[in-house]
C-alpha cells in the first residue's frame, strides 16, 4: 500500500497526533509520536543553540510514503540517516550511502518517497547567516566557498555528499547521547557542529583557492580497497600500518591519505569501526562472554573495550550481552 499525501496533510497529521500528548524530556527538547497513519516511532526536536535546530528520528514506517512537496521557502538542512531512505523524482536520495544537505532558497515542487522501511538519522536546520557565526572566513562573513548554500529568493542548492564512516560515526554519537541536562545541550551542539563540518569538507575541498589533496589513481584506489579487504580478513590479528602498505604495494603516507579520501576516516579507525560492529554481533549472538569479545576486538584490557563500545553504542557490553538494546537497534 502506497500513501499520498502533500506536505501540509503531512504536517497536519504530525500535530493532530501530538496535539494533546507533546513531551519535554529537557527545557529544550520536544519528543513527537509519529501518526499512527504511517507506523509507529518518533523524533525529538533538540534546541541545540539558538537558530539551530536538530532532529533525531526513529520511525518506523508501515507503508510506502509518497510526499507531494510545493515550492517553498526552505532553511538551511544537513541530513544523515543511519537507516532508512528518501528519494525524490529528480534523482535525489538520502540515506544508504547519501546524504543531504538542502541549501536556504526556494525548494522547487517535487515528489519525495519514503519506502515502507524503518527511519533513524539526524536532521539540522538554521538559517543561512549562521554559517557565518560558525565558519567565517577572514573577515567574518560567510566564506565564498559556501555561499551557494543561502541563496534568497533564488533556487537553493541540492547536494548529496556520500555517507563516510565518520560521518555515520558522528551521527550515531548523536542519537546516542549518554548526557542529560546542559552537558547533553553542549554535547550535542559540538556534534552538531562536527557533523556539519564533515558534509561540508568535499564542497571546500573542491573549490578553487583552496590547497586540494591530489586525487588518487585508479591503481592507487584499487589497491586502497585491497588493503581494507585484508583488515576485514584478519581482523582478530590485522598487519600493522607498514606491513599492510607493504603488502599492497603502496607507501604508508599513501595508504593512510587514501583510506581518509575514500573512506572518510583513518586505517585505526577503519578497524576500530568494524571491530566495534563484530563485537555487537557476537554479543548479542550470547555465545561468548564479554573478556573473550573484547580479546578477539583487539582489547588487552577489558575497562578499554567496555569504554570504546559504550561511545559507539550507548551500552555497556554486558548491557548487550544481556539484551538490553540500543536506541538503533532493530
Amino acid at each position: 500500500m502506497t500513501i499520498t499525501l502533500t506536505m501540509k496533510e503531512d504536517w497536519e497529521l504530525w500535530a493532530e497526533a501530538n496535539c494533546n500528548s507533546l513531551q519535554q524530556p529537557e527545557p529544550f527538547e520536544i519528543l513527537r509520536q509519529m501518526p499512527k497513519q504511517f507506523g509507529k516511532g518518533y523524533l525529538r526536536d533538540i534546541e541545540v543553540h539558538p537558530d539551530l535546530c536538530l532532529t533525531i528520528w526513529d520511525c518506523e514506517y508501515h507503508d510506502d510514503v509518497l510526499c507531494k512537496v510545493p515550492e517553498w521557502d526552505h532553511p538551511l538542512q544537513f541530513g544523515v540517516y543511519l537507516c532508512g531512505k528518501v528519494i525524490d523524482e529528480y534523482g535525489g536520495q538520502l540515506g544508504e550511502g547519501y546524504t543531504c544537505i538542502s541549501g536556504s532558497g526556494v525548494q522547487r515542487q517535487m515528489i519525495t518517497e519514503s519506502p515502507k522501511s524503518r527511519r533513524v538519522g539526524v536532521d539540522i536546520h538554521l538559517p543561512p547567516d549562521l554559517l557565518a557565526t560558525f565558519f567565517p572566513d577572514e573577515t567574518g562573513e560567510i566564506p565564498q566557498q559556501l555561499r551557494l548554500l543561502a541563496k534568497g529568493n533564488d533556487w537553493q542548492s541540492l547536494l548529496y555528499p556520500k555517507t563516510t564512516s565518520a560521518i555515520q560515526g558522528v551521527a550515531q554519537q548523536i542519537v546516542n547521547c549518554p548526557f542529560q541536562g546542559m552537558t547533553k545541550r553542549m554535547y550535542l551542539q559540538a556534534k552538531v557542529l562536527e557533523l556539519m563540518a564533515l558534509q561540508l569538507a568535499p564542497i571546500l575541498s573542491a573549490q578553487d583557492g583552496l590547497q586540494r589533496s591530489p586525487r588518487l589513481k585508479p591503481d592507487t584506489i584499487a589497491r586502497i580497497h585491497l588493503a581494507r579487504e585484508i583488515l576485514l580478513a584478519h581482523l582478530e590479528n590485522p598487519p600493522s600500518l607498514l606491513e599492510l602498505s607493504q603488502i599492497v604495494g603502496v607507501s604508508d603516507r599513501t595508504l593512510r591519505r587514501g583510506f581518509q579520501e575514500l573512506f572518510g576516516t583513518t586505517v585505526l579507525g577503519y578497524l576500530s569501526s568494524i571491530r566495534m560492529q563484530q563485537a555487537e554481533q557476537l554479543l548479542r549472538e550470547g555465545k561468548l562472554s564479554v573478556a573473550e569479545v573484547a580479546n578477539l576486538s583487539g582489547y588487552s584490557q577489558q575497562g578499554h573495550f567496555a569504554a570504546a563500545f559504550k561511545r559507539k553504542f550507548g551500552i555497556t557490553p554486558r548491557e548487550c550481552l544481556s539484551g538490553k538494546r540500543n536506541i538503533l537497534a532493530s
